[in-house]
Parts: C-alpha cells; sequence; structure tokens
C-alpha cells in the first residue's frame, strides 16, 4: 500500500490537526520520500515510518510538537539537518537499520537539543572503533545510544518506572498498616487455629467416652443375654430331673 494512501487510512474520520499518533509502518514510498503528511499535522507526537522505502527526509513537513520518531529499516544515508528544522522537539529518534555510516552523517543532531535517546543499531557506523564513545562525546545531549547509557545501563521502562512512583508516593505508612493489619491477620489466624484445634480435642476426647460407654453398654447387655440364656437352660435341666 502506498504511504499516502496509508495515512489517509490512518486518519479514521479525524482531521490532520487532531491526530497526536501516526503508525504507517510497512507501507510504500513510491520516491523515496515521505508522502501524504503536510504542515497541517501540527499536534503529532509520534511518527513511525520502519520499512518504507525511504531514502531521504528532505520532504518531512513542519512538526513542532513531534517528540518520538521511528525510521528504522529505511535506506537514509544523510539528510540529518532535516530534523532538527522539521522536528527541533524530538526526543527520540530511531535510525537502526538505516545506511548510515561516519559520525559526520550524525553530527547535525547536536542541533537538537532535547534528543535523550537515540538508535543507530545495525547502522555501519556502529562498526567503528570507539564508535559509543565518539557518540557521546559529539551529542553530549544524547543520554541513551542503542538502548544503553554512558556506563552501559539500559533504559528504564516508562512504564515501571510509573509503577515506582506509585509505589513511592503511597509511603511507609501504608507499608506499616498493611504489616499491621497482616499481623493482625496472623493474630487472629492463631487464636482461631488454636481454639479450632481444642475444641477438636475437646470433641474428640467426648467421642472416645461416648465410644467407651457404648462398647460397655453392649457389653452389659450381652452378658445379661448370657445370663438369661444359662438360666434358661438351668431351668429345662431341672424340668428334664422331674420328669424322671
Amino acid at each position: 500500500m502506498e504511504m499516502e494512501k496509508r495515512i489517509s487510512l490512518e486518519l479514521r474520520n479525524k482531521t490532520p490537526a487532531e491526530v497526536a499518533e501516526l503508525v504507517v509502518d510497512n507501507c510504500r514510498s513510491s520516491d523515496g520520500e515521505v508522502e501524504g503528511l503536510s504542515d497541517d499535522y501540527k499536534e503529532l507526537e509520534f511518527l513511525s515510518m520502519v520499512n518504507v522505502g525511504l531514502t531521504s527526509l528532505a520532504k518531512l513537513p513542519s512538526l513542532p510538537k513531534l517528540l518520538k520518531l521511528e525510521i528504522s529499516d529505511n535506506m537514509i544515508v544523510g539528510g540529518l539537518d532535516q530534523l532538527s528544522e522539521k522536528c527541533p522537539n524530538l526526543t527520540y529518534l530511531n535510525l537502526s537499520g538505516n545506511k548510515i555510516k561516519e559520525l559526520s552523517t550524525v553530527k547535525p543532531l547536536q542541533n537538537l537539543k532535547n534528543l535523550k535517546s537515540l538508535d543507530l543499531y545495525s547502522c555501519e557506523i556502529t562498526t567503528l572503533e570507539d564508535y559509543r564513545e565518539s557518540v557521546f562525546e559529539l551529542l553530549p545531549q544524547v543520554t541513551f545510544l542503542d538502548g544503553y547509557d554512558h556506563e552501559d545501563n539500559e533504559v528504564p521502562d516508562s512504564e515501571a518506572d510509573d509503577d515506582d512512583d506509585d509505589d513511592h508516593t503511597a509511603g511507609p505508612t501504608r507499608d506499616g498498616e498493611d504489616d499491621e493489619d497482616e499481623d493482625d491477620e496472623c493474630s487472629e489466624g492463631e487464636e482461631v487455629g488454636l481454639s479450632y484445634l481444642m475444641k477438636d480435642g475437646i470433641q474428640d476426647e467426648e467421642d472416645d467416652d461416648d465410644y467407651v460407654e457404648e462398647e460397655e453398654e453392649e457389653d452389659g447387655v450381652g452378658d445379661q443375654g448370657e445370663k438369661r440364656k444359662r438360666d434358661t437352660e438351668d431351668e429345662g435341666d431341672d424340668s428334664d430331673g422331674d420328669a424322671d
């Protein structure tokens, strides 16, 4: 699908001025240029054009609010000065998988004063000696290069950071309350458990007593039956004797 048609579909009944995010990955630019975008996309903050056949950024429109630009897996060899002119507020730029070979090619990115994260993974420039040190020196505003900072610490996940912030907001008071609740639950559980076991023990003893009493009663009934049987036999013997 051609890029211009894909962008038209992605609007989904919105006007260009209402679009904040636009993803047109894997469509096709007919001449290697950006197509279908205009200065009307003035509210655009995130733009992704991965694997669309770009060779140039010359026709990129002015996008003053653009913060994140994904243009990996294209055939861009230079012309990055267009980015500082058209997207001066970029904080994240992914150029992975393009045809960038020299440090001089990325030098124009010095003018992107807010650029914090830059990806050049799978570009030929990464094979240069002291590649990381040279890029960090050339672009001092960049904090993360190919996902890692100067000390090889991986870029933190923004969602994880938000979760951490929520935990910090809760503070130690909440943790203390949770601990107290858990202690109370444990204490109640122990009390209930002990009383339940004691009750079971008492019940078992009562059941044992009942069982013994039942056995004694059965034994008593059995003894009485044997006694009656012997008395009956004795009476029979007496009757036989009298008859003789």
